[in-house]
């Protein structure tokens, strides 16, 4: 929102609905940054000088960036990329830690050759994926029925304890990864919130080792920013 009198921003008219960010890195660093209070709060808060107002933020982010300026580095068409290193360090720094932390899921999504867009899709049907997302819903409106949340999402740390409970091998595995890639504690939670949603819509009551490992593997990001810490 700008002007002297606050109004509701893109974040705000996106409440309750998908707010798509197209080229993330290409937004000013201030008007990302914005963004940290909405996700963790669903909420935003305008400051002016002569008042303070508070908008409702509860969106879906929907975010797309290339892997680096001219979108070839580390694909299959890497030798078309001539941007450096340092360029391309400075194009990913443009979104910061914080931010991408608060994020559920980071995807690699590669190019997809002619071969693959001819060919029959073989997957399953739009319907049938609905279906086990309604299914999974339901679980998670009867789990937390009375506690004012719905969904996974909504968990804060208190409902870990008891919802996304880890047997020793889920443990052992969560604590080399934290140590491994430097997770922050909001990182640690995201990964058991995604781990426990991949055990609803397998209809499994417990989160499993396989489920904390898929939910791993979806931040793509942190396990960069990890190897390059290294």
């Amino acid at each position: 929102g700008g002007s002297g009198v606050p109004r509701p921003g893109e974040v705000s008219m996106a409440h309750h609905g998908v707010l798509f960010l197209d080229e993330l890195p290409e937004f000013k660093a201030r008007a990302l940054e914005v963004l940290r209070q909405p996700l963790e709060d669903a909420e935003v808060t305008i400051n002016r000088s002569l008042m303070s107002v508070t908008f409702p933020a509860n969106v879906m982010l929907v975010a797309a960036m290339n892997p680096c300026k001219c979108g070839y580095f580390e694909t299959a068409q890497a030798n078309r990329c001539h941007c450096p290193a340092s360029s391309v360090r400075a194009y990913r720094r443009k979104v910061s830690g914080p931010l991408m932390d608060r994020i559920d899921l980071h995807i690699e999504v590669p190019a997809v050759d002619y071969e693959t867009l001819k060919a029959r899709p073989d997957c399953e049907p739009s319907r049938v994926v609905q279906a086990r997302v309604q299914a999974a819903r339901l679980v998670q409106r009867a789990r937390f029925e009375g506690e004012g949340i719905y969904t996974n999402a909504q968990m804060q740390p208190r409902h870990l304890y008891t919802h996304c409970a880890l047997d020793e091998a889920g443990h052992a595995m969560l604590a080399m990864v934290v140590q491994r890639l430097g997770l922050s504690a909001r990182a640690h939670h995201r990964i058991l919130k995604v781990a426990r949603t991949i055990a609803d819509l397998q209809g499994a009551p417990r989160i499993d080792p396989a489920h904390l490992a898929e939910a791993i593997q979806y931040r793509t990001l942190d396990r960069q920013h990890g190897a390059t810490a290294a």
